[in-house]
């Protein structure tokens, strides 16, 4: 698992306000599917990114901007995506065999010490 670049609390705030702004210009454009798939795909992405799990962000990204082209597009959707959407499954249950290793208490204690320091450093 990749290094961490901010606590959970940092990065789902992050990840909470740009799918916001993703709805917002949804509602501006009054366009939701497929754009819905971004808004929704893009802050989740950024979010796993953020907490260090690349891979997880990688495949959030594959999933939810190939379902947005395939139908932005006009792109056959009857085996493109299904083909997706098992891809997507297949690596979440997979992805906690592929890892192995549980959380410990002393990996616990870390994030809660970082995000301590972190809201000592706001004003």
């Amino acid at each position: 698992m990749a290094r961490r670049i901010t606590s959970d609390r940092t990065a789902k705030a992050y990840s909470l306000a740009l799918f916001i702004a993703g709805l917002a210009i949804l509602t501006y454009l009054r366009s939701w599917w497929p754009g819905i798939m971004l808004v929704v795909g893009i802050p989740l992405s950024l979010r796993q990114y953020l907490s260090g799990r690349h891979y997880d962000m990688y495949v959030t990204l594959f999933v939810s901007i190939g379902v947005f082209i395939t139908v932005a597009f006009s792109i056959s959707w009857e085996v493109l995506l299904p083909i997706l959407f098992s891809i997507g499954a297949i690596y979440i249950f997979f992805r906690e065999f592929l890892e192995g290793k549980p959380h410990t208490e002393v990996e616990e204690e870390e994030e809660l010490n970082a995000e301590i320091e972190e809201d000592n450093k706001k004003p």
